[in-house]
Parts: C-alpha cells; structure tokens; sequence
C-alpha cells in the first residue's frame, strides 16, 4: 500500500509538472507573438524567439522521440509530432514560403494539452481499480499465549486466531469463534448492506467490523484469501487483450507506415511535375500530424480499462477484457441450480400436519433428527430450534438407510423418513403435490403428517432472468442433478426456456458443448455456476462466470467472470457494463478513423490547415479520452 500510494504521488507531481511546462510554454508563447508584431525581426531572428516556447512545451517529446529512433521503433506519436512541428519550424527558410513558426509551436503544444488529458484519464482509472487495494491490510492482531501483538498479514497461519476490533478490515478469511457484528462487504461485493456475523459465521478478507469485536480462526493464508486473490484478478485483467484492442494495435501498424510513406510522396513527387516545394512540404507535414494513431491507441484500451474498472465496483470482477468483449456477443445463458438460482440451503417451506398440530409435528420431527448430520436433519432442526430444551427424553436413535431416522421419543416410537419408512411401520401416508423432498412422520404407527423442504430460490433469480432477456440473450438453460420434478419446477417459476434434470458433471459439460455447436456464427455462452462439480464446464464454455462469495475455490479459478455476491442478477449487470464497454469503443474507432480520413483528404488537396490538423490528432484525441472516460462511470446507471 506505501508502494501504491508513493505511485500516486509520483503520478499528481508528473501532471503538476506537465500543466506548469503547458502554462509556461503557452505565456512564452504569446509573448513571441508580441514580439514578431512589435519588432521587425529576421527569420533567424523569430526561430530563436519561438525556440523557447517550443523546447519548453516539448522538449520532453524531442527525447522520447530519439529515445524511439534508438530503439528502432520511429513511427510512434512522438517521433511523428518532432518531425512535422521542426519541419514547420524549418518551412519558412524555403525559397518563396511562409513562416510557421506559430503553428508549429501551437502543434507541440496541443499535443503536450492532450498528453495531459490522456495522462489525467489513465490516473482516474487506474485509481479506479487501485481503491480495491485498500481492501488488504498490511497486518493482523494475532493472539499469541494469551496476548495481542500486531504482524504482518503475511506472518499469519491456518489454524491461527485472531482478533478483529470495530472499524478494522478483516485480514485474512476465517471462522468466527466469538463475538457479534456486522461487516460492511461493500469493497467486495458493491453491496451497502451490511452483513450480520455470529460464532460460526465465515468471514472474509477485506470486509470491514463495523460494530463488536470478533475472535476468528484464520483458515486461509494471506496469499490465497479472498482480498488477495481479488487483487490478483484485477491486477491481470489487462494481460487478455480483446479482439478490439488487437485490431487497433495491427491497425496503427500498418496505417502509420502507410500515412508516413504517403506524406513523403506528397512532399516529393508534386514539386518533381512543377509544384511548390514549400507548399507541398507544409501539405505533408499536415499529413504527418494527422496520421498519429494515438486517438485509438489510446482511448479503446483505456475505455475497456473503464469497463473493467466499472465493473469491480459492482462486485464483478472480469479477467481480462476479451471476457468483456465475449459477454457483450452473449447469446444463451446456462445455470447450475443449487447455489446459484437457489441459496443451496435446505429449509421448510410447508408443514402438513394431520392429527395433531403443526408446532408438534416439527416438534417430534426435530427430536428425532438431532443426532443427524443430513442437511434435512438440520433443516428439520431449524424450523423448531427449541429441540434440545424442552426436555423431551430421546432414545434408541436408529438411522434405517434408504428410508430415514426411527427414534423413542418419551416412550412413543417416532419413526421420520420416506414412503419406504411408513411402508415399514404401517402407517398410512399420504402423496404431497408441493415441489420439495417430502418428510413423513409417524408415531406407534399411526401417520402425523408430513413436511416439505426445499432450496429457497435466490430473491433476485427471478428478475435475474428477465434483465438478461431485456438485455437481449436469446436463450436461458438450467442444468442440475436434481430430479425432473424439482427442476421443471424451479425452471418454471423463473421461466427459464429449457432446463436438464439428473446430470452429473461430465454429462453438464456434455450438454454444454452440445449447445456451444448450435451456437450462430459469433455468437457466445455463458455457464454460472458456483460448486467444485462446475469447474469442468465454467472452463468448457465461452465464458465461464462463478459465484464468488460461497464458491469453490476451484470454481473460481476456472471462471472468466467472478460475482463476489453471489447474486445472479450481477449476470445482466455484467453484460449491460460489456455492451457499453463496447459501444463506447466503437464510437472511439470510427470518430477518430472518420476525422483523420477526412483531414488528410482535406490536405492533400490543399484545403485543410495546420489548426484542422492540430484538431485531426489532438482533439480527435482529447474527445476519444473523454468519451472513454463515460465507461468508467457505468456502475453509476445500473442501480
């Protein structure tokens, strides 16, 4: 973090001191204007009056342009910007010509104002992406034989307790052990929220203790939590170029050398059939001008940059911006159910008691299922919490496999199962309509009623699916190892198109690749998952989008696309922020090819000036940047 903020202040001082260089040059600059109308003055004389401005606006330019012939890469920005601004300085020594020496030093200065703005707009993202390292502290408070010291995070070790104080952010992940809070997961998730903490709780890496203080068992090292592997996505978003980006970079390839080798014909060739040596000179220093590709260069990188950055702050985080590039080309969206439509936590949802009522059915239920590790047993355990003091005596706890828990409850044998169990104990159960696992209860034989459980879909599932259609993907599938039954049932309330039951993980990547052929020509799927089991098929599909906040580790790993919370409506959001990623690129890419074709058309013809030109490169420029700029501001239209 010294290192971040050390860069920042590197950063404010290079701006500073390039406005003061602008200011300067610009007040020099004027006064040379003064200068030439006041005094009658050789052209030697007037070079070196306009020297000074022009060395002090670009001298840092002259250098990196020697710097690049060096090297050996000469069409760059600012090898182009040295050779036409001194090819304006030296025009008017010609025989017959004007001097230039204004233009010239208007030229260097303009691009020194564009430089500024381009340098500006990359702090701004930069730092948008950046505030995320605020989210991992340098150092924990560990307990350590009975004390609390302070260390360094990187010191900390699984199995390792420590402690979390109010306004703290939380180190390292780690189980809660004591204590109750609140944590503020809005660095993670974009959520503002809180979330409530008890003894048994997970936390994460980067939240922060808004109220009481927590003991936490520390059960991932510093490199592998939450925060730091947050970072790492972050920090390598940029390595995955998109395709717009490799065009843009082969574009100015190849078009500079073109403009560059057509600005020395233009110079040449007309003279040689009887033109003016100095006017065709002066038209293909124009050429020069308007030929720097640093309007695309610059803004398209920058504006996916913007989208990446827009997209952390919602929880999002993209791996690279070929992934933003692929979700704004989404055509069929696919989902694992539990735990990515659904919360993956059994609970009820419907007690059907018959003769007695429904408090005492949950009531014999719970008793019964107390020693159980199943999720049900738990669910079953929740709805009636008051299980293990009411003083009930329960014995002989026998678990019958394919059928359920027998159990003595206060003398009366509880038997709690499926059919098979009431078969078994010649009760007489009835069939459930409701979709869930059915749990039948009898007692001495005689039928109690029965339960429903059920994976509570997710709130925003729902509306996830309808944002993604409004968004314009045509198809929306669900697969699951689930039954038919609760499959069809869930795929209908959220009126997903299609959906498949009973498949394991091999047979998800079967279908997934069965629907990746179908897919039209450039057109992309998406799978969401969050279980170890999706690993294989988050890898197989185009773009693979994880739930990062109760997702695998393996999961993550695999995915494109990380929703840190765990919302699938974040889907929509992801693809709404890549469309105007790319949107906003595009408008870059043929504003700034569309003006520079027309100025050097304008120029060779000899209607455009050297202002045209200054406006060709440094304001196509200027307004490329600033319009890059608005997909940073992106997450402030999702709300």
């Amino acid at each position: 973090m010294a290192h971040e903020h050390q860069h920042d202040h590197h950063e404010e001082g290079e701006v500073r001191s390039s406005l003061v260089r602008i200011i300067a040059a610009a007040f020099l600059l004027v006064a040379a204007v003064l200068v030439e109308k006041r005094f009658n003055l050789s052209t030697w004389q007037l070079l070196v009056v306009y020297l000074v401005p022009y060395l002090v606006a670009g001298f840092g330019t002259l250098r990196e342009a020697a710097e690049s012939l060096v090297k050996g890469d000469a069409l760059d920005e600012d090898f182009l910007m040295s050779i036409a601004t001194l090819g304006a300085l030296g025009i008017g020594f010609l025989p017959g010509a004007e001097p230039q020496f204004t233009e010239a030093v208007f030229v260097m200065l303009f691009f020194q104002i564009g430089e500024l703005f381009e340098h500006i707009a990359e702090g701004r993202s930069r730092r948008s992406i950046a505030h995320l390292m605020e989210i991992r502290p340098d150092t924990a408070n560990i307990e350590r034989e009975g004390a609390v010291e302070q260390v360094r995070c990187e010191t900390v070790s699984v199995g390792d307790v420590i402690v979390v104080r109010p306004g703290e952010r939380v180190p390292v992940d780690g189980v809660v052990l004591e204590g109750r809070s609140s944590l503020d997961t809005s660095a993670l998730s974009g959520e503002s929220v809180p979330r409530s903490v008890v003894p048994g709780d997970g936390i994460l890496s980067g939240c922060v203790n808004i109220a009481g203080v927590l003991r936490v068992r520390v059960t991932r090292e510093f490199g592998e939590s939450t925060a730091s592997k947050i970072l790492e996505l972050v920090e390598h978003a940029s390595d995955s170029k998109s395709r717009s980006e490799n065009f843009i970079t082969r574009f100015a390839r190849i078009y500079t050398p073109i403009v560059v080798a057509a600005a020395l014909l233009l110079a040449v060739v007309p003279p040689l059939f009887g033109g003016q040596f100095s006017v065709w000179l002066y038209r293909a220093l124009m050429f020069l001008v308007v030929s720097c590709p640093c309007a695309l260069v610059l803004s398209v990188p920058l504006t996916f940059f913007g989208g990446i950055g827009a997209a952390s702050r919602k929880g999002i985080l993209v791996k690279g911006s070929n992934y933003l590039e692929a979700l704004s080309r989404l055509h069929t969206v696919v989902f694992d159910k539990t735990g990515t439509l659904t919360q993956g936590v059994f609970e009820v949802t419907a007690v059907h008691p018959e003769i007695i009522e429904e408090r005492e059915l949950l009531h014999l239920a719970a008793h019964v299922e107390r020693f159980s590790t199943h999720p049900i047993a738990a669910s079953l355990r929740a709805a009636y919490p008051e299980e293990d003091a009411d003083g009930c005596r329960v014995e002989a706890v026998e678990e019958i496999s394919g059928q359920g828990v027998r159990a003595v409850v206060n003398g009366r044998t509880v038997c709690v199962g499926n059919s098979k169990m009431m078969d078994a104990a010649g009760a007489g159960w009835h069939a459930c309509h409701k979709t869930g696992t059915t749990v039948h209860v009898s007692m001495d034989g005689e039928y109690m009623g029965h339960i429903i459980i059920s994976d509570k879909i997710k709130s925003d599932a729902a509306g996830a699916i309808q944002a993604l259609k409004a968004e314009g993907v045509q198809r929306t599938v669900m697969l699951t190892g689930d039954g038919e039954a609760i499959a069809s049932a869930v795929a209908k309330e959220l009126a997903i198109d299609s959906c498949y039951a009973g498949l394991m993980p091999d047979g998800k990547v079967s279908k997934v690749e069965e629907l990746l052929a179908g897919m039209p020509h450039g057109r992309r799927l998406a799978f969401v998952g969050d279980g170890i089991n999706d690993a294989p098929v988050l890898a197989r599909a185009d773009i693979g989008i994880a739930m990062g906040g109760l997702g695998s580790d393996a999961a993550i790993d695999a995915a494109d696309v990380v929703l840190m919370d765990d919302k699938p409506s974040k889907v929509a959001d992801s693809v709404k922020i890549a469309r105007r990623t790319i949107r906003i690129a595009r408008e870059n890419t043929w504003f700034a090819i569309g003006v520079k074709l027309l100025v050097l058309a304008l120029a060779a013809t000899g209607v455009a000036t050297m202002w045209m030109a200054v406006f060709a490169d440094v304001g196509v420029t200027v307004l490329a940047v600033l319009n890059a700029m608005r997909a940073l501001a992106t997450h402030h239209r999702l709300q």
